[in-house]
């Protein structure tokens, strides 16, 4: 746990225009966990996980396709370079700000389940005054 931490900190460093959690602000919805990849000005890549979650998805690959429209919009206006962004699952988060809490739990049926311990720790970074908890059972 204190590793993963770690590296989330790490992460947030990593090309700051691209915020490691973009959540809706209450109910249930889908989400996915992403890694993206770029390059730095020395040639070196950089990596981070993100977390993205929209009530207005009905699927775990409208989420993706709406990440990757930003993304290419942030390629375009030359805030990022070139870029790699790879799905590495999905679930579902329920938000509830009024209790601040946040669940993360489920799967995808196109991506396949997220790792959900690594989500908490990423929301983390956002809703440090939170209850987040995680489970795998549900869809």
């Amino acid at each position: 746990m204190l590793l993963v931490r770690s590296v989330v900190r790490k992460m947030s460093f990593a090309f700051p225009q691209v915020p490691l959690v973009d959540i809706d602000g209450n109910g249930v919805f889908k989400y996915i966990l992403i890694k993206l990849k770029v390059p730095d000005a020395g040639g070196n890549v950089e990596e981070k996980l993100i977390v993205r979650g929209y009530g207005d998805c009905a699927y775990h690959a409208d989420i993706d396709d709406k990440v990757e429209a930003h993304l290419k919009g942030l390629k375009s206006s030359k805030v990022i370079g070139n870029y790699e962004a790879e799905v590495l699952g999905g679930g579902r988060i329920e938000h509830n700000p009024d209790t601040k809490f946040i669940k993360v739990y489920g799967y995808s049926q196109g991506f396949g389940k997220a790792n959900h311990e690594d989500t908490v720790e990423i929301l983390k970074t956002k809703y440090p005054e939170y209850n987040i908890t995680w489970s795998n059972g549900g869809y």
